[in-house]
């Protein structure tokens, strides 16, 4: 039993830790095997290379442009990321805010604390956030985004960013033989 005192929101933070020390990516991070400690305080949000000015994340470990890495990923109130994939396989736990990850091939993961989503490789999904987000996110190799449009069909950030975020995207048309 967790004592009143904890609250859902530190429970939840320390869900994140405990996912943290055991997400796949640790092995390959970098700092394996030094101390390290962060605190809400210290941690420095940055704008995401090709994903909407809404949406912002702190490394926590390793380096995403380059492999795996571990980080706090937050949309802002209203934000929407388009439909994408990741080369990466992808954990994502949900530490606070409301909204939604629709996915292509499975149900969409509602966004309350403590909420779990494991997207394999080039996992088609979206994320819309209603309510201020927060989120520990793992990768297992760099991270990358490639948009999709409606058909399924990968497109440029700049053009999938200027789109409205549709409900869900067709399923590549399969070439007849």
């Amino acid at each position: 039993m967790i004592p009143r005192s904890h609250g859902t929101r530190a429970l939840l933070v320390e869900l994140a830790a405990v996912a943290a020390l055991l997400a796949p990516a640790a092995s390959d991070a970098a700092g394996v095997g030094q101390m390290m400690v962060v605190t809400p305080q210290s941690v420095k949000f940055i704008q995401i290379p090709g994903m909407p000015s809404c949406a912002s994340a702190a490394i926590l470990r390793g380096d995403p442009r380059t492999g795996p890495a571990w980080v706090l990923l937050k949309l802002a109130s209203g934000c929407r990321v388009p439909w994408h994939w990741h080369t990466a396989n992808e954990d994502l736990l949900v530490i606070s805010g409301q909204g939604s990850l629709p996915m292509k091939d499975g149900p969409p993961l509602p966004f309350v604390p403590g909420a779990y989503a494991s997207l394999p490789s080039k996992h088609v999904h979206q994320a819309i956030c209603t309510r201020s987000c927060l989120f520990f996110n793992s990768a297992d190799a760099a991270f990358d985004v490639h948009y999709v449009d409606a058909n399924g069909q990968e497109i440029a950030a700049d053009q999938a960013l200027a789109q409205p975020v549709k409900p869900h995207p067709a399923k590549p048309k399969r070439k007849k033989k």
